[in-house]
Order: C-alpha cells, then structure tokens, then sequence
C-alpha cells in the first residue's frame, strides 16, 4: 500500500534541511563585491476577500481518505523523527563550523596579504585555501547526504508500522475504495477521512523512534 512516491512525499512532514553548503572563497587580492541597490518596495496589495465556507455534502458510504503525509507528521513517532533531526543537524553544524570559521578568517587575510606576495606565493597559497575550501564542501556535501539518507531511514520505519494499521481501518470502516487525500483531493467530508483514526492507533503501537546519523563514509567501503 505505501509506494515509494508516497513515502517520498511523507517526507515533507519531517524535517526539511536545507543544504549544507559553503559559499567559495574569493582568492582574488582584489575581488570587490559591488553593492546590490535595494529594490523598490512594492505598493501594498488590497486584501482579498475573506473566502466563504466550503458547503460539502454528506459521506458517501464505502469511500474513504488517508493523508499519509499528515499520519507521519502528526504522529508521536513523527514529531520524535523530526526532534531527532534537528538533533542531528545541530551537530553537523557544530562539526563543520569551526573548520568553516578557520578557512574564512585565512581568506580575509590572504585577502590583506597578497598584494604584498611575490606572484609564485600568492598563487601556492591561493591553490591551498581553494584545497581547503573544496575538502570542506566535500564534507558537508557528504553528510547532507547522512542527513537524507538517515531521514529516510526513519521514515521506512514509521511506513513500515503504518501500513498493518492503515490496512486494519480500511476494514473496520468498510472502505471500498480509498483515496489518497495528499494528491487529486481538493476538499472532502472529514467523516470520510480515516487520517485521524490511523494516527491514534499508531501512537499506541509506534509511540516514538530513536536512530542515529547513518555514516556513509564509513558504509561505502563494505559495499564494495
């Protein structure tokens, strides 16, 4: 029932991390950044008006929905996931950031120093902190990619306790078809929603989840 584009989408429900990356150094003794002009506010826009309620008609018998999106989002076992990944960010950022304040410092004062270098010295050790710049985007490259695969991961199992209990309320509500209420739903009568009932259920038999960063410079050699 749960198929890998399901799954992938259940994982907005988690934590969202944006990409661990570093802006290049500018090598270049006399690099000037020109200033952006500050665009013109824009004129304020006059509020819309308040929508009116949506008048849905009654259930219909045999149809039910499910938001798996929102079952892993507003599960126990969700919100344990994403408490753990903000955990887990948190200490790739600890881990990366003094290496990344260090390189940033030496730029600013190979920046001050070069004009005085000789040439050949200004280039040695321009060469070096690009070295340096392009092993630390590696790293953090690398463990955004920890992040990820450890939020899958995480993900796979709250997916994979999901799935008897989802099935076990299809069949107690007599669902003869059910549909996918993060996708082709636009609105429909919340009696046919079995979201609700799902996540209850699964905070009884799931009630959290506990992992650790995956490491994959470690994984990559067993795999060979």
């Amino acid at each position: 029932m749960t198929s890998s584009k399901t799954l992938m989408a259940a994982a907005a429900a988690l934590l969202v991390a944006a990409p661990l990356a570093f802006a290049s150094p500018v090598l270049a003794a006399d690099a000037v950044k020109a200033k952006a002009k500050p665009a013109a506010a824009a004129p304020a826009a006059a509020p819309a008006p308040a929508p009116q309620p949506l008048q849905l008609g009654p259930p219909l018998p045999g149809v039910c929905l499910f938001s798996q999106e929102r079952a892993v989002g507003g599960s126990a076992a969700g919100q344990a996931a994403n408490q753990r990944m903000q955990q887990l960010r948190a200490q790739v950022t600890a881990e990366l950031g003094p290496e990344k304040t260090s390189l940033e410092a030496d730029v600013k004062a190979y920046q001050a120093a070069a004009p005085t270098l000789p040439q050949d010295q200004q280039q040695q050790k321009g060469a070096a902190l690009q070295k340096r710049y392009q092993d630390l985007e590696g790293k953090a490259n690398l463990r955004q990619r920890e992040l990820e695969a450890t939020m899958q991961g995480a993900l796979r199992q709250i997916a994979g306790n999901l799935e008897p209990i989802v099935r076990g309320v299809v069949q107690a509500r007599s669902c003869s078809i059910l549909l996918n209420a993060d996708s082709a739903i636009y609105a429909a009568n919340p009696a046919m929603d079995v979201t609700e009932a799902v996540v209850t259920e699964l905070n009884v038999k799931f009630p959290t989840i506990t992992f650790d960063r995956e490491h994959l410079d470690q994984a990559a050699p067993q795999q060979r």
